[in-house]
């Protein structure tokens, strides 16, 4: 089966009723995980953003407390995965200062965490990867965002 393009699935959306559309989405969310939590973050959280970032802050406590702190192969692993469920919602959310309010999060509670990331040459790098990340990114928003965001990230640094 070969794959529509963009442009050609939105002009096959655009001659669909309401309730084909409906129907559509519906059925798209039976498919994949991904999916409905795409479409919840469109419906529901896309409006509130701030309660958005605090959701998966509180998520992503959660998932720092269930770390298993035996070795760390175990650390790596769970640190890798809470990274990649930051940049999953990231995605959903498309806007930058949510992407560096979470990454900034997770740099924090990176450099807490204990046993400490500095015995361990991955963690580290890890740590260092998005920090730079960050810096990037933080450029491209507007001056006085740039003042405040690189405070935070100075604060990471000291």
């Amino acid at each position: 089966m070969k794959t529509a393009t963009v442009k050609e699935l939105k002009t096959e959306l655009t001659d669909r009723s309401h309730q084909e559309l409906i129907e559509l989405c519906l059925h798209l969310s039976r498919f994949k995980k991904e999916n409905k939590e795409l479409l919840t973050y469109l419906l529901f959280e896309s409006t509130h953003e701030e309660e958005y970032i605090i959701s998966i802050q509180r998520e992503v406590d959660e998932q720092f407390e269930m770390i298993n702190t035996t070795s760390y192969f175990y650390i790596k692993k769970s640190i890798r995965k809470i990274l990649r469920t930051i940049k999953k919602y990231i995605r959903y959310s498309k806007n930058k200062e949510t992407e560096i309010e979470l990454l900034l999060y997770f740099c924090k509670k990176l450099k807490n965490f204990s046993p400490s990331i500095q015995n361990n040459t991955v963690l580290k790098n890890i740590y260092h990867r998005e920090t730079s990340a960050i810096k990037k990114k933080i450029t491209a928003l507007h001056e006085d965002l740039q003042y405040d965001y690189t405070l935070e990230l100075q604060k990471l640094f000291s």
